[in-house]
């Protein structure tokens, strides 16, 4: 048995996702050590080989690696995970699912707050081009509820009464000088608040040419990104499925590890 010791100083380190429909090659990230070490134990194990792409949306993602899928009748409900794969989350701001981003899947956070990743999967994200103003309208769908609650609290109804009785009467300076500081206090107390949604330029630049899924990003852990074999995802991904996402055809998997 290979153990993960011996992937620790791995550099860049390279698999191969072949199929049945092609091959995929993949470069996995150095700081996500726990889900490249895991992939990698389970990679030199062949745990995923013979597996299928089980589930495939287009302008989403194609995912697989279920032990459940393995010679599976077709038709069957397949894609469960291994509670006993678990891999503590490595979610990193720069990374991002962008098309061909390599990523791990996880229960919801209902039962799973700490977003603690299912490593006996993966899946690839396909997504789909955004333009510019699509990207800042995700960004005010995200943002404007959590300003907005901000601003409801500090400008509470007497608070706006005072302000537009203030302005009625021509008050100027006084409005300014009362005004000014709550503005201040609803932009110091929004800088603060986690989750608030801000594409970087290099989200920007890869949402709009290259494409990707960005609702998914800050919730599941990229840990690695395609580098070849971009037609083969896209290939796998216009799939025909059926009710259950699951390609009529069998797309097996099989991962090998760059030496």
């Amino acid at each position: 048995m290979i153990l993960l010791s011996e992937f620790a100083s791995a550099q860049t380190q390279k698999v191969i996702i072949s199929t049945n429909m092609g091959d995929m090659t993949f470069v996995l990230y150095d700081d996500t050590p726990k889900h490249r070490d895991a992939f990698l134990q389970l990679a030199s194990e062949g745990y995923y080989n013979g597996t299928l792409f089980y589930r495939v949306i287009n302008q989403f993602l194609i995912q697989g690696g279920s032990r459940s899928s393995r010679n599976a009748a077709p038709g069957k409900r397949i894609g469960y995970g291994d509670p006993d794969k678990t891999v503590d989350d490595e979610i990193l701001p720069h990374y991002f699912h962008k098309k061909g981003a390599l990523c791990a899947p996880r229960q919801p956070d209902e039962i799973n707050p700490y977003k603690q990743s299912d490593i006996s999967q993966f899946y690839i994200v396909t997504g789909r081009k955004y333009t510019e103003g699509q990207l800042d309208t995700l960004e005010m769908a995200v943002n404007n509820p959590i300003r907005k609650k901000i601003t409801d609290r500090i400008l509470n109804p007497s608070v706006r009464e005072k302000l537009t009785q203030l302005r009625e009467a021509n008050k100027a300076e006084e409005f300014r000088a009362m005004a000014e500081p709550l503005r201040q206090s609803i932009e110091a107390e929004y800088a603060l608040q986690p989750g608030i949604l801000e594409f970087s330029e290099e989200q920007k630049k890869e949402y709009t040419s290259l494409g990707g899924y960005p609702d998914l990003d800050g919730k599941y852990t990229v840990f690695g990104e395609c580098t070849a074999g971009f037609e083969v995802i896209d290939k796998i991904a216009a799939q025909k499925t059926d009710d259950n996402d699951r390609p009529f055809t069998d797309v097996k998997i099989t991962v090998k590890i760059v030496k």
